[in-house]
């Protein structure tokens, strides 16, 4: 029997060729009739002969079918996974362009937070992820649409599988353009609700509620959950958010939380939990990425009561996503 090679686990060829296809859109100008390599490189504004040498080796993957009569390059089904309508919607996270694909990069600087424990994202692009996104407003947009993307199916599930209704006024906290909120709404028909994001996000979560007759239960407004939040609401959630953050950046939004909630108020976390279908390449991405980490159950619930709240129930909302329902303290 053959011994496997580590060399296979560490090719970066076909890794970047896909990533480099999806962010040019070859499998969108190619078509279903294919293209030359030629008519590809006009239509993306690339180097002929280098492009060529990058459709063969997709072609050696199995992304395109290569006719040699014809000199024409064709997606196969793999490589129409590609395309910018594909319903896999893989296009937005590969695409380099924008901020996940952009995200993924940083991988190269990896020695940089194994060695320091800091941000191997800032070593690559000379500042951190969020600041990033302030800086160029198209990722912060791509990134909006790639939390879309990412909820698609389990914002449904976490608003049928928890009791929102026990809740008559919903804050989301970092809602982004209301992924999560938006189907609440549509579950729990006596729910009101507001998201709370940043300026740019909070105004398209206003045009997504208007666009889905929302605005008569539910406004956008913006802020940061580092400031103090709007009191009153009987929920508070932060959906996708605490993994994102360092234990003290961490604790800070959870105060804030607990501040608003002050004195019967709730505040549900909604999270990816280690031991419940976390993979270790995502828990590496978020240390490399954010210099966070997923954490366990208990590791939540310790960080979420040294700022004053106190765990009723954990309960599992979605596929990768558990409900942690906190209570204030007394």
């Amino acid at each position: 029997m053959n011994q496997p090679s580590i060399m296979a686990l560490a090719d970066l060829a076909t890794p970047m060729a896909v990533r480099v296809a999806a962010t040019l859109n070859l499998v969108d100008h190619a078509g279903s009739t294919g293209a030359t390599a030629d008519q590809l490189a006009a239509a993306t504004g690339t180097h002929a002969l280098s492009l060529r040498f990058l459709l063969d080796h997709l072609v050696t993957v199995g992304v395109f079918d290569h006719d040699p009569p014809s000199g024409r390059y064709r997606p196969t089904d793999l490589g129409a996974q590609m395309s910018e309508d594909a319903p896999q919607g893989f296009k937005r996270v590969l695409d380099i362009n924008r901020a996940g694909g952009r995200g993924e990069l940083a991988f190269v600087e990896l020695l940089e937070t194994i060695t320091t424990g800091g941000s191997a994202y800032a070593r690559r692009y000379g500042r951190g992820f969020w600041e990033d996104l302030d800086e160029h407003p198209e990722l912060r947009s791509s990134f909006d649409d790639q939390m879309n993307w990412r909820f698609r199916g389990q914002a449904e599930q976490i608003a049928e599988n928890f009791d929102w209704s026990r809740f008559p006024h919903i804050i989301d906290v970092g809602g982004g353009d209301g992924a999560l909120l938006r189907p609440i709404l549509h579950t729990h028909p006596n729910v009101q609700g507001q998201i709370l994001d940043l300026p740019p996000t909070a105004a398209a979560a206003t045009t997504r509620l208007e666009a889905e007759g929302l605005t008569n239960r539910a406004t956008a407004i913006p802020g940061t959950f580092f400031d103090p939040l709007p009191t009153g609401a009987d929920a508070y959630i932060l959906s996708d958010i605490i993994h994102d953050w360092d234990d003290d950046h961490s604790r800070k939004i959870l105060t804030r939380c607990r501040e608003a909630a002050t004195p019967n108020g709730t505040v549900v976390v909604i999270e990816p939990v280690l031991g419940n279908g976390v993979s270790t390449g995502l828990n590496l991405f978020m240390v490399m990425c954010f210099q966070s980490r997923e954490r366990t159950v208990d590791e939540l619930t310790n960080l979420a009561s040294e700022c004053g709240l106190v765990l009723r129930e954990t309960k599992q909302v979605a596929d990768g996503r558990t409900a942690l329902e906190f209570g204030v303290a007394t």
